[in-house]
């Protein structure tokens, strides 16, 4: 597998104030149960050392001049996953989301995660989409078809425009709207959830991890 957590795509970043504690209120409580439980973190044994794990939290309604643009989510910022608690100085914004030029534009007061790309891709195909996780699970992962949860390609990498290709196809091929899960054949241990609640898309993860591990 290749390293984990580097960014692959171009960032027109603009450094900006911390973000508003109220913005990421709830997002932040999702995120330290799910630091808690090693979805999101760091290890020195794993992924070559590199942080793993983000979530995200959609501001505002999308943008429909441009499939690929929309209003901004707020997301945490790139190689945070080895802290135990963050603070919004640990938050970016990205502002607009253009997966076939392989750019974002984000603000803030840190550049926004590697797994950016693949989180505007899931907003921008269903507007009642608000948040989007994603943890790194071995045990999801490696039972992803026994539990019949929509996998990628395993040759499309994480953080591309071709990741962001493949999830826009297996909305249309899986039942992936549905399941609001889906495993990345190419990206180790991977696993992404979405929803409408920030506590609808983090007990989705919560409750395949504890059926892959019964």
């Amino acid at each position: 597998m290749k390293l984990e957590g580097i960014v692959k795509f171009k960032q027109n970043f603009n450094k900006t104030l911390s973000i508003e504690y109220k913005i990421i209120e709830e997002l932040n409580h999702w995120r330290n149960i799910l630091y808690q439980h090693g979805l999101i973190g760091q290890d020195d044994n794993l992924y070559h050392g590199a942080g793993y794990g983000n979530i995200s939290k959609r501001l505002g309604s999308p943008n429909l001049c441009d499939s690929y643009r929309m209003s901004g989510f707020v997301i945490t910022g790139t190689q945070t996953s080895k802290f135990s608690e963050l603070t919004p100085e640990h938050y970016s914004i990205v502002k607009r989301c253009y997966p076939k030029k392989n750019l974002i534009i984000s603000e803030g007061p840190i550049e926004a995660s590697s797994e950016s790309m693949t989180h505007g891709t899931i907003y921008a195909l269903d507007k009642n989409i608000k948040f989007v996780f994603h943890v790194h699970s071995p045990e999801i992962w490696k039972n992803a078809e026994k539990l019949v949860i929509p996998v990628t390609r395993k040759e499309v990498p994480y953080g591309t425009p071709e990741m962001a290709e493949e999830v826009k196809r297996l909305f249309k091929e899986t039942d992936l709207k549905n399941k609001r899960i889906l495993s990345m054949g190419g990206h180790e241990d991977g696993i992404i959830s979405f929803g409408e609640t920030a506590d609808e898309t983090g007990q989705i993860i919560l409750e395949y991890f504890n059926k892959s591990t019964r």
